[in-house]
């Protein structure tokens, strides 16, 4: 649940950001149009320093931006735009939850391990199983399991056969999310795709009513129509970038835990944890 609600409160607060955009636009506009009738009074002429004109010149260009993109969005029609702006912040919302996951999950193998041989050394199974409990990441949790057969005394290959299967464990909870990513990938294209095609209908049938070829009128339907496809492929390369990451974070952490299992059971042999 927990999950859940971090996911729905990042994605309120992409909407929100959104929306304030929209009608921070909205105020401008109408502040001009007050602004413009009001007399005009005389107003002394001051030099502006090269940062301040810096600045105004920043201000109005991501001011632009934002009002080109508003504009697109409104041609590109509301009903399929909305559905691939969803698509792109459920997705990004996924891919944040997913990156501080992996990024929490991360931890110092060398030193996790010298920390439980030294536990091992000083105080035991045990010791060395609260070393585990106070250490985040799947890698604790796996060696947390290891010890926890050798403690019930065990042979060392089921403890082996332990640490695999619950390794196998982590590297699922590790991947949870990615399906749903990868859809929003695949999602927000097609969106864009049938945003396209029903909008060409919709050229050729204002062409079929008029009666004649206007390529006036053709040209400028088939540019709205093509604006959801490009927005479904633009949102589409941006999650794509990040489910590229997120992959390459889980294989580097499955890397770890496989190695990690190799040296937890040397180690076990070695201190004579358990037997063969």
């Amino acid at each position: 649940m927990k999950k859940v609600f971090t996911l729905l409160a990042v994605a309120a607060m992409l909407t929100f950001g959104v929306n304030t955009n929209v009608y921070a636009q909205g105020e401008t506009g109408s502040t001009e149009v007050v602004a413009s009738e009001v007399a005009e009074e005389p107003v002394e002429e001051t030099v502006e320093e090269p940062e301040m004109m810096d600045t105004e010149s920043k201000m109005e260009e991501s001011s632009s931006i934002s009002q080109a993109i508003k504009t697109k969005f409104i041609e590109g029609g509301p009903e399929f735009m909305a559905l691939v702006l969803i698509c792109l912040i459920l997705g990004l919302a996924l891919c944040i939850e997913r990156i501080v996951y992996l990024n929490m999950a991360s931890v110092n193998t060398k030193k996790l391990l010298a920390e439980i041989e030294a536990a091992l050394a000083s105080g035991g199974i045990n010791a060395a199983k609260e070393v585990c409990r106070n250490t985040r990441g799947p890698i604790a949790s796996i060696f947390y399991q290891g010890l926890d057969r050798a403690g019930d005394g065990e042979d060392i290959e089921a403890v082996e056969k332990a640490i695999i299967q619950y390794g196998g464990v982590q590297t699922g909870l590790l991947e949870k999310g990615l399906s749903w990513i990868g859809l929003f990938i695949a999602l927000a294209p097609m969106l864009g795709f049938l945003g396209t095609v029903i909008g060409m209908i919709q050229a050729f049938d204002s062409i079929e009513k008029l009666g004649e070829m206007n390529a006036t009128a053709m040209a400028s339907g088939i540019k709205v129509a093509l604006i959801t496809t490009v927005s479904g492929l633009v949102v589409a390369i941006f999650l794509q970038v990040f489910y590229n990451y997120i992959v390459s974070k889980i294989d580097g952490l499955v890397n770890q835990m496989e190695d990690a299992s190799i040296s937890m059971i040397d180690m076990l042999l070695k201190n004579k944890v358990a037997s063969k």
